[in-house]
């Protein structure tokens, strides 16, 4: 696809397409279902992708900062910061009737959302747009798809790396390119629904060292379908290639990213979320092989390859495009 210039205005602007942005980029102490948001930054857009205004705040998470050598909020820092509860009613004025727009939307939104529904306030967020998607409908030729990649695509340079402001700006800065290429090339919209929560509870349970436990559908966040993936299964997962688009993804037994973030991960990715074993499965991903829950006991029955979460994640990062990797036919033993 070429990319328009920001000052070609040939084609009409689409009518289908929302009348705000809110570019979101939040810091947090981690990634799993427990961890907090320490600082939150929102630059609001206009329907065309210009910015209005933008705003930030450090957020006292009440708790260990987590990585401090990468987003470099230490507690001292965060002692005398408010509460996620007081600054809550700014956030919503800033999200309210606008699509939240973040680089690996899902996270962004699932640490939101979650912020909320602690504080007992509902979310202002409806639709979600998530940048590496819009990427990868635009098509755009990113080694990978990482921000700093999308910066440099559009020529957006970052002044501080994993700060939430700096982070957000460079993110505004390139969604507005990326908007206006969608809309000259009458480029659906990849918006999918946000389901703020109602209630929260925190888990009664005690992981075991180097995990939390992910509460079950339907427990602290509603169930929903997904969509149907659009790419066809390319089949299983092979060792030492990347992940592929349509690929046929299940889970099983505690992660230490939360179950349905790390789904709707794999989902944006392109990945077909399946919710049991089949010989048609890709791949499954558990942090405990050896046990045996029906579906590692399946996986292994048809020699379904076997990830570990943090294996999983690391190649999430880099799915290739449906069509780009090639797959042996599988033996029809495994059909």
């Amino acid at each position: 696809m070429t990319m328009l210039d920001d000052r070609q205005t040939a084609a009409p602007w689409p009518a289908a397409y929302p009348r705000g942005y809110a570019v979101v980029d939040v810091e947090t102490t981690g990634l799993a279902r427990d961890d907090r948001i320490i600082s939150a930054a929102v630059y609001r857009l206009d329907a065309r992708g210009d910015v209005e205004d933008h705003w930030y705040t450090l957020v006292n998470p009440e708790r260990d900062p987590g990585p401090v050598w990468i987003h470099g909020l230490t507690s001292e820092v965060l002692e005398g910061a408010p509460l996620f509860p007081e600054v809550a009613a700014e956030l919503s004025e800033r999200l309210s009737g606008r699509v939240l727009v973040a680089h690996n939307a899902a996270f962004d939104w699932s640490m939101i959302a979650r912020e909320y529904a602690r504080a007992a306030v509902t979310a202002p967020v409806e639709q979600r747009l998530c940048t590496i998607a819009l990427s990868k409908e635009l098509r755009l030729p990113l080694p990978n798809h990482k921000l700093e990649s999308l910066a440099a695509h559009f020529g957006v340079v970052q002044q501080r790396a994993h700060h939430a402001l700096d982070d957000a700006r460079v993110l505004a800065e390139a969604f507005r390119p990326s908007l206006h290429a969608a809309a000259g090339g009458g480029v659906r919209l990849p918006l999918l629904e946000c389901r703020p929560l109602t209630e929260w509870y925190d888990s009664p349970v005690t992981p075991r060292a180097g995990y939390r436990p992910s509460q079950s559908q339907g427990g602290w966040r509603p169930s929903r379908k997904r969509p149907a993936c659009p790419y066809p299964n390319p089949g299983r997962y092979e060792s030492d290639k990347p992940l592929k688009q349509g690929m046929r993804v299940a889970f099983s037994g505690d992660t230490s990213v939360d179950r349905e973030l790390l789904e709707d991960r794999a989902v944006e990715a392109g990945l077909h979320v399946a919710t049991s074993v089949s010989r048609l499965t890709s791949l499954l991903v558990t942090n405990d092989p050896d046990s045996a829950t029906s579906k590692t006991v399946k996986a292994k029955s048809f020699g379904t390859p076997i990830l570990e979460e943090s294996a999983f994640t690391h190649l999430l990062r880099d799915v290739a495009p449906a069509g780009t990797v090639s797959v042996p036919p599988q033996s029809p033993s495994s059909e």
